[in-house]
């Protein structure tokens, strides 16, 4: 992949300058053949980025967001570029159309990128260039625009556009709903091997590590999508888990109850989420749940029995050793073991 020296020039003036963007080595891009969208969530202003491809981790090359500013998708021969420098743009005041133009101006191989912007506003502007491999195309819509090259079909990108438009959930759903649109009318010629979302929160905060919703990759599998929709699970399963904590921190025990229930349902093979479900309940008075709970672990993986005793050490669960006790009884009984015949 080879290392580019990027010279911008940002004006004041409406019309944007050329942004000038140099090759240093004279290396080939690297190349990201695949399908992607970028998408404003038009109720929370969430931005987004969704790709799939048959290149191994491509989430490091194609999505780019930034809360507060916008996202892009850089792909076909790429040029990276075009994401950080694109968001950079946004960030000064261009709209997303204004900053791609100007990306474009400046870049000699310009032909055969595909890109895609959508900025605060939720205004989308893309590319593909007439020396994207074929099929290639791209489609926009309110908020969000669709892309993909070196396809199997050209139905592709229209698929795509149609199934965000209908899918609910939110916005993290409804773009692999996108992605499922594209594989299933024939995706990219190659096959699948990676792929990535990427979904950052509409406002900035002063803590940009806060603002990243998801940011999940597959880099390299047989099935991306399949293992992308379990990986979206377990993180939605961990994220009402946590907030069944906070649940259970402010003494509202039957939400907390609630949320622990949907956890542990979303993600029903996690025993860890099961684990600290029962420890913060029973660290606040929820004893008989959490014995419940604290039950079924153990059965399941008896390796958890030594660890409330570790916690309570710590200050992580009550330190008294007849609620350690408590817990620690909770383990399946080890069977004695017979005594050989004749002994």
């Amino acid at each position: 992949m080879r290392r580019l020296v990027a010279l911008v020039a940002l004006s004041c003036a409406l019309a944007a300058p050329a942004h000038a963007v140099v090759p240093e080595d004279g290396m080939p891009s690297p190349l990201a053949h695949t399908y992607s969208i970028v998408a404003r969530d038009p109720v929370t202003g969430d931005f987004g980025v969704a790709v799939q491809s048959h290149y191994f981790s491509v989430g490091p090359t194609v999505p780019w967001a930034e809360s507060g500013v916008g996202a892009v998708a850089t792909q076909s021969l790429v040029l990276v570029d075009y994401g950080p420098l694109g968001l950079r743009l946004m960030r000064e005041g261009f709209t997303a159309q204004q900053a791609l133009d100007s990306l474009l101006r400046g870049d000699a191989g310009r032909d055969g990128r595909q890109v895609a912007m959508v900025d605060a506003k939720g205004n989308v502007a893309a590319w593909t260039g007439p020396k994207c491999i074929p099929d290639a195309g791209d489609a926009q819509g309110a908020g969000f625009s669709v892309q993909a090259n070196l396809m199997a079909s050209p139905t592709v990108w229209p698929a795509m556009k149609k199934a965000y438009e209908g899918a609910t959930g939110d916005l993290a759903a409804r773009m692999l709903a996108a992605l499922d649109a594209a594989e299933a009318e024939g995706g990219d010629i190659r096959g699948r091997q990676s792929c990535a979302i990427l979904v950052v929160k509409g406002a900035a905060s002063d803590k940009p590590w806060n603002d990243v919703i998801v940011n999940l990759r597959v880099e390299d599998h047989p099935a991306p999508l399949v293992e992308m929709r379990r990986l979206l699970q377990l993180q939605r399963a961990y994220r009402i888990e946590d907030q069944g904590d906070t649940y259970t921190s402010e003494g509202r025990s039957a939400e907390a109850a609630a949320a622990y229930a949907e956890a542990m349902k979303l993600a029903p093979d996690v025993v860890e989420l099961q684990f600290w479900s029962a420890v913060t309940m029973y660290t606040n008075k929820q004893e008989a749940q959490a014995r419940e709970v604290f039950r079924r672990v153990f059965a399941r993986e008896p390796r958890w029995v030594p660890l409330p005793r570790r916690l309570a050490k710590v200050g992580l669960f009550p330190n008294d050793e007849k609620a350690i006790a408590d817990v620690e009884s909770l383990a399946p009984k080890k069977k004695a073991k017979r005594a050989a015949p004749g002994k």
